[in-house]
């Protein structure tokens, strides 16, 4: 089973409150970008950070620009700024230039909401799983059963049956 990662950069600390809601939703650390070391490699990467004075923070435009195809298969953004649409497009840019596949449908949380932004963000992340293993039904795919085995939601899980 691929990896699944969590990457953030976060100023003020709301964007960091959504990836910890995304780690606590799939039983997963989330660092902050300033802590990856880029080499590592994943299946998908779930990527979040705003832009400061309305412009992209540099250390996340250099952490997208340090990405990797062969590191990276898929990333979906998160986000928690009202001028994040910029940022979300310049993100799309930069690593669809590099070949790396980028959700259309990214995570928008209000930073007046971040405390109350759980449900929307599990959402998200469910629509985003059952992208990433290409599978109408979600509820059939293996990492949607792996993810809820992890977050034992899924029924009659036997989380010794897979391989992480």
């Amino acid at each position: 089973m691929e990896e699944i990662r969590i990457r953030y950069y976060s100023k003020t600390g709301n964007t960091k409150a959504v990836a910890l809601n995304i780690a606590s939703i799939l039983n997963l650390n989330a660092l902050s970008i300033n802590e990856d070391d880029y080499n590592s490699s994943c299946g998908l990467l779930f990527l979040g950070g705003a832009p400061y004075a309305n412009i992209m923070s540099s250390k996340l435009r250099e952490y997208a620009l340090n990405l990797k195809k062969e590191n990276v298969k898929a990333v979906a953004l998160f986000t928690t700024s009202n001028w994040s649409r910029r940022t979300v497009k310049a993100l799309k840019k930069i690593l669809k230039e590099k070949n790396i596949e980028v959700y259309d449908e990214y995570l928008y949380v209000h930073m007046l909401t971040v405390k109350n932004s759980f449900n929307k963000t599990k959402e998200f992340v469910e629509k985003i799983l059952n992208k990433y293993n290409g599978e109408q039904n979600g509820k059939d795919s293996l990492i949607f059963k792996w993810w809820c085995c992890r977050s034992f939601l899924y029924e009659g899980c036997n989380f010794n049956n897979f391989i992480i």
